[in-house]
């Protein structure tokens, strides 16, 4: 009964476990920067990334097909493009970041939409749009595992002036001039994960696998290790429930995950050991003279 619930869809299909494979890569990359896009508070960022580069894989995808590096290098264009045009806008204007980024992508977002049904079809747009987890090849599973690994190693080598960055941008800025690099080597993380997920989840959902498993840690744990290592836990946990949910339910694959993403999350609302609901309402009044 196990056997066939759980193993069987990933023993008997070669696309159940390439899916397994590269959503369990992007997990790994994708948890760990969005822990940091919520410490910045900058959650919203990566949903206006997401967004961002859909232009440029569209124009990929119909020059080319589906074809990988054309997909990949137009997405990757058009996301940096993106968030540089909106650091520069909001360095030079009277406007904030968030103000600029967001008036950035939703242009970017009509203009992939517009490309798409000019020179595409409606399948071609809920190609860009979700993604075919279950149709990845061998070049996109290395590219999914490439980025994972590297997003893991520039981590590795920023980690320190990242969390500062975090803490206190101010005192980072008033002690080294690493603020600036950082910031935007931490953008092209961003933009390198979501222009991974999109082969598998598609656009519009890629962003789920890097927020949902992060703000469902930061519910169970304050400490920055454990969040990584949790958030990463977490997101590789639903991509296996929501693969054989799909299998099992006849449900479309990206989604499956994305929600089983969104239960962890409802979880960890009630049950968080750390600002969970359960937590807040059990937790005892001071007394009062």
């Amino acid at each position: 009964m196990l056997y066939d619930l759980l193993i069987e869809p990933f023993a008997e299909f070669d696309f159940m476990r390439r899916a397994l494979v590269g959503s369990l890569a992007l997990s790994i990359g994708a948890a760990p920067v969005g822990v940091f896009l919520m410490l910045r508070r900058m959650s919203l960022t990566g949903d206006a990334m997401a967004h961002a580069i859909l232009p440029g894989a569209a124009i990929g995808y119909l020059l080319a097909g589906l074809s990988l590096p054309a997909m990949s290098l137009g997405g990757l264009v058009a996301g940096l493009a993106v968030a540089l045009g909106a650091g520069a806008v909001a360095r030079s204007t009277a406007l904030k970041e968030d103000a600029t980024l967001a008036a950035f992508y939703l242009v970017s977002l009509a203009l992939g939409v517009v490309i798409v049904s000019a020179r595409g079809s409606n399948v071609d747009l809920l190609h860009v749009l979700f993604g075919s987890v279950l149709a990845l090849d061998d070049g996109t599973l290395l590219l999914l595992a490439g980025v994972a690994s590297g997003t893991l190693l520039i981590f590795a080598v920023i980690a320190r002036p990242l969390v500062l960055e975090c803490v206190d941008p101010s005192f980072l800025r008033s002690v080294s001039r690493a603020g600036a690099p950082v910031h935007f080597a931490f953008m092209a993380l961003v933009v390198m994960n979501l222009v991974a997920g999109f082969h598998a989840l598609g656009t519009l959902l890629a962003v789920g696998i890097m927020m949902l498993p992060a703000a469902a840690a930061r519910l169970w744990t304050d400490d920055l290790t454990r969040l990584i290592v949790l958030a990463a836990a977490i997101g590789a946990g639903s991509s296996v429930a929501g693969l054989l949910v799909s299998y099992h339910a006849s449900l479309p694959s990206g989604p499956a995950i994305i929600l089983m993403a969104g239960c962890a999350y409802a979880v960890s609302i009630v049950f968080g050991r750390s600002g969970g609901l359960i937590r807040r309402v059990a937790r005892p009044r001071h007394l009062e003279a």
